[in-house]
């Protein structure tokens, strides 16, 4: 391996000792699960090509879905795919009449990144590369540039908010033109659903229609089209934490949110969105659980149910359901040994631990969780980094008589967090 560059190093191993994944470098601890990456860069492959997909990523809480939705993400973009992710939260989902789905719409805004803007804030590159491309196109033509623009945008007048859209694009190409930093910044806040209520619109934009709660996958099924038209080959729509759709206290609420999840997966199935996909990253409950995950909404449990004959070590990737395997032990005595090359910054010679010391860091972490140490392998490798943070700080230290102090805790995830359903059948009570 090559040497790594403190920038990228420290990245990697700061965002791993928080339990986070990092942002860059997902190509240096990337191990297993080829058959699951296989699946989804085929997906991207679909989208590329003008067509649809639809997946749903399912793991455990630190089996590693977010590191594998980061991996994707990054392998669409360079696929020259636009991306753009969101975590859902209380205040962002995807059917709300309070703006939590406008909210969670400005945040894939605001995430939207490119090959060559990878850390998000690329909507307005989008916009000036298609406006360039659309310049190019009326200098050869002999029309004006607005024009072109709005001959070019035709095809998107046609779905929801299209006329508009194409609108406020030809008003931030106008502004562009004259000088106009304020008209570009409200185009900008438009397109990026910032705007609450259209009195706003109209008054910063001559605009008299907004992004609201009820237009969002409208809204990302035109700005699918309009990427493609910006020269990219398509978007690509990344959501974690979707058991937070779980966690929703209100049945109304709940169904009203996978009613809007089956609107996605049908639209993606049937062809009739273009160049847009989804993943979607969720646990096992917020999908199997038939009380108030994605089970109990009959239509989308048979369009999600799983192949029958998938089982006794027979896979299926062919459905929109994504299961991630575990690590197995070689999987994780490898994720191990490139934790250690990358804190030694690539250089073998600075190595803190043997090969002898990984195996016996990886039989004490057995002996404390059992299989858990690899299947959800997130507090595992918080407790190895915090090993060789010490072996670096304090040279001399003999590492077996650290490794039997580590205490390496199971990882619950946020079982915890989740609110108190008040239409629970079970009560607790005391007399």
């Amino acid at each position: 391996m090559s040497k790594i560059r403190p920038k990228d190093r420290d990245a990697v191993i700061q965002s791993l000792r928080a339990g986070v994944v990092p942002r860059s470098g997902q190509h240096l601890i990337q191990v297993g699960r080829i058959r699951e990456v296989e699946t989804l860069v085929s997906d991207i492959d679909r989208v590329a090509d003008g067509g649809s997909a639809f997946r749903m990523v399912i793991g455990e809480y630190g089996a590693g879905k977010t590191f594998f939705l980061n991996l994707i993400r990054s392998i669409a973009m360079e696929r020259k795919l636009v991306v753009v992710n969101a975590d859902l939260n209380p205040d962002r989902r995807l059917h709300a009449s309070g703006g939590q789905a406008r909210s969670l719409y400005a945040e894939l805004m605001r995430s939207m990144a490119t090959r060559t803007r990878p850390d998000g804030g690329a909507l307005p590159g989008v916009v000036e590369k298609f406006i360039v491309s659309a310049k190019a196109v009326s200098e050869s033509s002999g029309q004006s540039t607005e024009q072109a623009i709005r001959e070019r945008l035709e095809q998107l007048t046609e779905l929801v908010n299209g006329y508009v859209f194409a609108d406020v694009i030809a008003k931030y190409c106008r502004a562009a033109e004259v000088g106009d930093e304020q008209r570009k910044s409200n185009s900008i806040r438009w397109l990026r659903g910032e705007f609450a209520t259209k009195t706003e619109a109209r008054a910063a934009l001559g605009v008299r229609e907004i992004v609201d709660d009820a237009d969002v996958f409208d809204q990302l099924k035109l700005l699918a089209r309009f990427v493609r038209l910006a020269g990219y080959s398509g978007l690509m729509v990344c959501l974690d934490e979707m058991v937070n759709l779980f966690k929703l206290a209100n049945t109304q609420a709940r169904n009203a949110n996978y009613e809007q999840l089956l609107r996605m997966l049908n639209d993606s199935l049937q062809g009739s969105a273009v160049g847009l996909g989804f993943i979607f990253g969720g646990t096992p409950d917020f999908l199997f659980n038939t009380k108030k995950g994605v089970y109990s909404y009959e239509a989308l449990q048979g369009r999600l149910s799983q192949n029958t004959f998938a089982k006794d070590g027979l896979v299926d990737f062919s459905g929109p359901v994504v299961q991630l395997s575990s690590l197995t032990a070689e999987d994780f005595y490898v994720l191990l040994g490139k934790i250690r090359h990358i804190y030694a910054g690539g250089n073998p010679e600075s190595y803190l631990l043997p090969d002898a010391a990984i195996e016996r860091f990886m039989e004490h972490c057995s002996k404390r969780l059992g299989n858990d140490f690899f299947r959800t392998p997130r507090t595992t490798i918080t407790s190895f980094i915090n090993l060789l943070a010490v072996l670096d700080q304090n040279p001399g230290t003999d590492w077996q008589q650290q490794l039997g102090q580590i205490e390496v805790a199971r990882d619950t995830g946020g079982d915890a967090d989740a609110p108190e359903d008040p239409d629970d059948e079970l009560a607790s009570f005391t007399l």
